[in-house]
């Protein structure tokens, strides 16, 4: 059976299996809506945590980003993974016991301000449309290569499905897909990894099989031989990196302080019974992402090592459907620079200047063919030798037909790359609908507004969120980890010093609050839009402040954040007594009073 009959079985299977959960588990209350009524255990909840934390970036884009700046691309790795940590120790158990549905509503509340809770909206918002812009990149290209439809058709489809089981099943539908898209990606990423580590390596275990020799010459390790063919092809070695100690810092920590304030994964912890319950999700949700991402760096080796020997130097004429059908899309380019028929890939010290990729402005494609048949022309020709683009987000999606794999494993990817998309959007649509609809129109706009007149508010502004997010899965911004790492930045300039300070610092008040993520938020905006989208002058990597790139710079300005709450609520009136004292109540352990006998 062919890969695309059997991508359409496979893929429709798993529609078929999220739509029937949304039906299943439909919210009748906004408390289903929102939290899935709180019923939700520990295992289920971190499988859900999981799915909805591990988006398109985890899956698709984060091991192409590793293949392409190798030793550069751990920061991914230890930022996403780091942060989660951060957030399961130190944040979501005390939001938990906090009790409240969103972080504008914890916001809000803690800082016993509506402005508060206006600038938490707004900074929710523009998180999860800039992280949500990613996602919807990731579900055109996978609807657009593997169900052979055009981006935009495979854009509508995946809005449609998301809409369904988002809008009818509220976060109790989301929940119990996620949980069912968790198991899909899960699967669909560890199985090829596994296939390529037994054909590369003779070793099952693929995070073992990337430090192993090559089953071809047990005398040469794996990684020596990416090192070695990196060298002869012009590019830096594999495991040596290039970016500054100052910006790998900043760009792990803008990572690690933007997963921890992330609002659709802290939402995720209302969801169980008892603060202990969102501990132990917590626990189970780090040992489901782990097992993803300590694969991610071997499939990204695996990957690369493939790709290179298949494409340099080979005749244009002979290479493989998975070569024409990726260029049909846009997402490989070659032209034959010295008109001899074979591909050069080569780095900028045999090509005489800059690749292609890394490029920050990289190459488009123009439609029409000219020359040989299939050849696509860049656009913004190159002065250097190097013939072939190759978009980073393809490296997990291809690698199976690079591999030579049965084509049932490359069908089974495709539904691994639509879950993992569809899950995180899901879950960032809550976030979006719960902010308009319990946040502003509850919360200030009309308090009056029956549960049910919410429940329709939050419905509405999801099908709001879907249409915006879509422009964005047709109109995509860049590449989508790059993209999601710039919401992390967000995230980390305006929620996390806010959580933190409302957590641990009774005196915080609403002034300093709301100063700081004001100061955070727009700063963070202005450098994203200055070096990342040309705006205000733009700039060039030697102009960045710090020498720290936008997707680091999250840090600097979550520090500034912080100085600023700080020292404005030193000059301003303390909180009042009962907000103190629920400061206080939310750091006591549940059972402490009993086990100390007060």
């Amino acid at each position: 059976m062919s890969a695309q009959v059997l991508t359409y079985i496979i893929v429709g299977a798993t529609f078929a299996l999220y739509i029937g959960i949304a039906i299943w588990s439909r919210a009748g209350s906004t408390k289903d809506f929102y939290v899935a009524g709180g019923g939700v255990g520990p295992i289920a909840n971190g499988m859900a945590t999981a799915a909805d934390w591990m988006s398109a970036a985890s899956f698709i884009s984060m091991a192409g980003i590793i293949s392409f700046m190798g030793y550069d691309g751990s920061v991914y790795l230890m930022g996403w993974t780091g942060g989660y940590v951060l957030l399961a120790l130190m944040l979501a158990p005390y939001l938990r016991k906090f009790g409240k549905f969103t972080v504008p509503d914890f916001i809000g509340d803690r800082y016993y301000s509506k402005t508060a809770r206006i600038v938490a909206v707004f900074c929710a918002l523009i998180i999860s449309f800039t992280y949500i812009a990613g996602q919807m990149r990731g579900v055109g290209v996978v609807f657009s290569r593997f169900l052979e439809v055009e981006i935009n058709t495979g854009v509508y489809i995946g809005m449609f499905i998301v809409l369904f089981y988002a809008v009818l099943g509220g976060m109790k539908g989301i929940t119990y897909t996620q949980v069912a898209q968790y198991c899909v990606l899960i699967f669909a990423f560890m199985v090829p990894a596994i296939f390529i580590s037994i054909q590369m390596t003779n070793n099952p275990i693929p995070m073992l099989g990337m430090g192993d020799t090559l089953a071809s010459n047990p005398d040469v390790y794996l990684m020596d031989r990416l090192d070695g063919l990196s060298q002869e092809l012009g590019f830096a070695k594999y495991t040596d990196g290039s970016k500054s100690m100052q910006d790998v810092i900043a760009i792990t920590l803008a990572l690690m302080v933007g997963t921890a304030g992330l609002p659709h994964v802290i939402v995720r912890f209302f969801t169980v019974k008892k603060v202990k319950d969102a501990r132990k999700s917590a626990g189970y949700a780090l040992l489901f992402i782990a097992l993803l991402y300590i694969t991610a760096p071997a499939v990204s080796v695996f990957a690369k090592v493939n790709l290179m020997e298949t494409v340099n130097q080979a005749n244009y004429e002979e290479m493989p459907e998975w070569f024409h059908n990726w260029e049909e899309l846009g997402l490989i380019g070659w032209t034959d620079k010295n008109n001899d028929g074979k591909i050069q890939y080569l780095g900028p010290n045999k090509g005489g200047g800059k690749a292609f990729e890394g490029n920050k402005n990289a190459p488009m494609f123009i439609e029409k063919e000219r020359g040989q048949v299939g050849q696509r022309l860049t656009s913004n020709p190159s002065d250097n030798l190097n013939e072939l683009y190759v978009d980073r987000d393809i490296m997990v999606m291809a690698n199976p037909e690079i591999a030579k794999l049965p084509n049932w494993v490359i069908a089974l990817v495709a539904a691994g790359c639509l879950a993992a998309a569809l899950s995180t959007a899901a879950g960032l649509l809550l976030v979006i609908s719960s902010s308009v609809s319990h946040d502003l129109i509850k919360k200030i706009i009309n308090p009056k507004i029956s549960d049910k007149g919410e429940l329709i508010a939050a419905r509405l502004s999801a099908t709001v969120a879907v249409v915006v997010a879509g422009y964005f899965g047709i109109n995509p911004p860049g590449f989508v980890a790059a993209v999601v790492a710039l919401a992390f930045g967000l995230a980390a300039a305006s929620f996390f010093p806010a959580i933190v300070l409302g957590i641990f610092n009774k005196r915080m008040n609403k002034q300093g609050a709301i100063a700081g993520m004001v100061v955070g938020i727009v700063l963070m905006l202005f450098y994203m839009l200055k070096f990342k989208f040309d705006l205000f002058g733009g700039g060039t990597e030697a102009d960045w402040w710090f020498g720290i790139s936008p997707e680091g710079f999250g840090a600097v300005a979550m520090v500034i954040n912080f100085i600023v709450s700080v020292v404005v609520s030193k000059f301003t009136p303390a909180p009042p007594e009962d907000v103190q004292d629920v400061v206080e109540n939310i750091r006591i352990p549940s059972g402490a009073g009993e086990a100390t006998g007060h």
